[in-house]
């Protein structure tokens, strides 16, 4: 299939019909509102269900019930309405139930506005809701890598028996580009039979329950443990993350999603300027790369941490840098984007102080 000029929103609609989604649940929102739109439109040609529910709490509660049954279910919203999910998120993870969850993310906090950011970094990598969990999060720069991910988080989410959170932004849901979404697909990976799924007891003697309650702290405690088991190798296998013109670079910014590619025009111009400047562009937010780090921080002068927030991700930085060298932060937030001139004028003044100390 040649390529097509879609909207983010709906281009991650498609994506996720082709992955196997044949549920989706969700509730009105801005700036994700055409994922709704879509796959309203898209699923009933495919012998799927879409069901836009009263509020958000329904709808990821209907994920819980359908994932359970061993469907690939997907849910989108924006932060707003990731924050009233997070009680059903807390508790599919604890059921070990699979699904993809996208964040269009916009300003905040509370209502904030419809403008894209990125300030939903803690609530993602630390788990806005209760008890000790984690889950693959994913944070695509353009639509085409949407499209490609959506497939892997599907599997990823299967694989463990945990959701996946995609974290995209306001202005990645809202641009159009071309994509290509017939991409030939990696290697099939041999995911495990759904065996706990509760779809009656004709394949299998027992009743099948899916459950986060444990009455025992001693029941409970082994479930934790079982599940930290799960974090460590997800810990282990699902790093991903791209450098960029980093083999030489004196400052190296750290930047994911829309902002990756706004760091990727500031390298350029830099470049004009005679300042070797690089990227490292974490796309799992968590588990947070670390080996970047090490690879290029006997090399490089210093960081520089670039978000749409006040500083959130910068903590992940400082923690993989761990004091080998100084870190920077500079952000724009509210719905503001960072400008490549901005970037450059901060970095000059890092290199500045860097030359000087």
């Amino acid at each position: 299939m040649a390529k097509v000029l879609m909207k983010g929103n709906e281009a991650l609609g498609e994506a996720a019909i082709k992955a196997g989604a044949r549920y989706y649940f969700g509730y009105p929102i801005t700036p994700q509102n055409e994922v709704t739109a879509y796959m309203s439109k898209r699923l009933p040609e495919v012998g799927g269900v879409f069901l836009q529910a009263e509020s958000e709490v329904s709808a990821i509660n209907m994920v819980y019930g359908a994932g359970g049954a061993g469907a690939r279910v997907l849910i989108t919203s924006s932060s707003p309405g990731i924050s009233l999910m997070q009680e059903g998120i807390s508790y599919i993870v604890g059921a070990e139930i699979p699904a993809v969850i996208v964040n269009v993310m916009r300003g905040g906090p509370g209502l904030g506005s419809i403008q894209s950011s990125q300030s939903d970094y803690f609530q993602a990598t630390r788990g806005g809701g209760n008890g000790d969990y984690n889950m693959v999060v994913l944070a695509p720069e353009s639509i085409q890598e949407m499209a490609d991910i959506m497939q892997d988080a599907f599997d990823i989410a299967d694989q463990y028996r945990n959701p996946v959170m995609i974290m995209a932004d306001g202005m990645l849901g809202q641009m159009m580009e071309p994509v290509d979404l017939d991409k030939p697909k990696k290697e099939k990976k041999d995911l495990p039979p759904k065996t706990w799924a509760t779809t009656g007891t004709a394949h299998h003697k027992g009743r099948n329950i899916i459950n986060s309650l444990y009455l025992s702290p001693d029941a409970l405690e082994k479930h934790n443990m079982d599940l930290k088991k799960k974090y460590d190798d997800m810990a282990k296998t699902q790093v991903r993350y791209e450098m960029y013109n980093c083999d030489d670079a004196e400052i190296i910014a750290v930047a994911y999603g829309t902002t990756a590619r706004i760091v990727k025009n500031t390298i350029a111009m830099a470049a004009k300027k005679g300042i070797k400047m690089g990227l490292i562009r974490p796309i799992s937010l968590w588990p947070f790369p670390q080996e970047p780090f090490d690879l290029t921080a006997d090399k490089t002068l210093s960081y520089l941490s670039v978000e749409m927030s006040t500083g959130q991700m910068v903590e992940d930085v400082r923690l993989a840098v761990n004091g080998r060298k100084p870190v920077d932060f500079y952000g724009r937030t509210g719905g503001m984007i960072p400008e490549p001139k901005d970037i450059l004028a901060h970095v000059e003044n890092m290199m500045g102080g860097v030359c000087n100390a």
